[in-house]
């Protein structure tokens, strides 16, 4: 038995065979809405099948907006938690319940978002909890400090259950993030209203990774153009050179002492950061 009442959203783009199979675990536990923004009608089919609400914005808004489009119908004045599904990922009936179980547990009164643990489909483990990004970060990374813990961290957003009250508090998700740290972004907002995110251990889901693209340079260009956005939200122009600067460093450091397709991998990352990756980003966002 549910906790509270979920609805899943899932946003689409040109998926509609992930979309079938994570709905399809779906439609006997909870409600969900398929945002498309792809247009596509093989996507349009594939939810109507599985018994989704289908959302059709017309453009690729991007994640962000995606789901602000469905949460306007989902979070009204009834308390809904509000579960967000990448396509690529499935999760089962019980173990959202297990998510709900922990969200609402005695003492977590104050946690807005929990998250599974997560496994590829080859069963390797994904790690769930990261710092958030910063300046210092940044330059911890460049000189192999990296590791170092902090109680700041979030949960990626793959399979991520989310507070009704939290949602109701911190807003809906900042559309300036077209694909990325979108949920990175949200959780920072929630964690300095007092808000906080946690892993469900007893919780368990697949995700599949880089469904967002099949072009893994395409995939990093964007990420790294989130990265600037939240860098540049959170820590303003003088923030983002010195973040700028950290990455450039460790990956200059990295293309000198790697070899082969690490170095190169570097080294390509060097050159996003010494053009921009929000202007690299422009140039291949659909």
């Amino acid at each position: 038995m549910m906790i509270r009442d979920v609805h899943a959203v899932i946003v689409a783009y040109r998926s509609s065979s992930e979309v079938e199979k994570c709905a399809s675990t779906l439609k006997e536990s909870v409600p969900f809405t398929v945002v498309d923004n792809s247009s596509s009608r093989e996507v349009r089919a594939a939810a109507h099948r599985q018994g989704a609400t289908y959302l059709d914005p017309g453009a690729n808004l991007g994640f962000a907006a995606g789901v602000n489009l469905a949460l306007q119908s989902v979070v009204t004045e009834r308390p809904e938690d509000v579960l967000l599904l990448n396509p690529d990922a499935v999760i089962a009936a019980e173990h959202i319940r297990a998510l709900s179980a922990q969200l609402h547990r005695p003492g977590n009164e104050r946690v807005a978002a929990v998250s599974p643990r997560l496994i590829g489909t080859d069963g390797t483990p994904q790690r769930v909890l990261w710092p958030f990004p910063s300046p210092t970060r940044a330059w911890l990374e460049a000189i192999g400090l990296g590791r170092l813990r902090t109680r700041r961290t979030f949960a990626v957003g793959a399979v991520l259950l989310l507070r009704w009250e939290a949602i109701r508090e911190v807003g809906f998700f900042d559309e300036r993030f077209f694909l990325y740290a979108e949920e990175t972004d949200w959780q920072r907002r929630a964690h300095n209203l007092g808000w906080r995110s946690a892993l469900c251990a007893e919780a368990t889901a697949t995700h599949a990774g880089a469904g967002s693209s099949a072009d893994p340079r395409r995939r990093e260009t964007l990420f790294h153009a989130a990265q600037e956005t939240y860098i540049r939200k959170w820590y303003g122009q003088r923030g983002w050179a010195v973040y700028r600067a950290a990455a450039l460093a460790g990956a200059a450091a990295r293309a000198i002492a790697l070899a082969g397709d690490r170095r190169a991998e570097a080294a390509r990352r060097a050159r996003l950061y010494l053009r921009g990756p929000r202007r690299c980003a422009a140039l291949v966002q659909d």
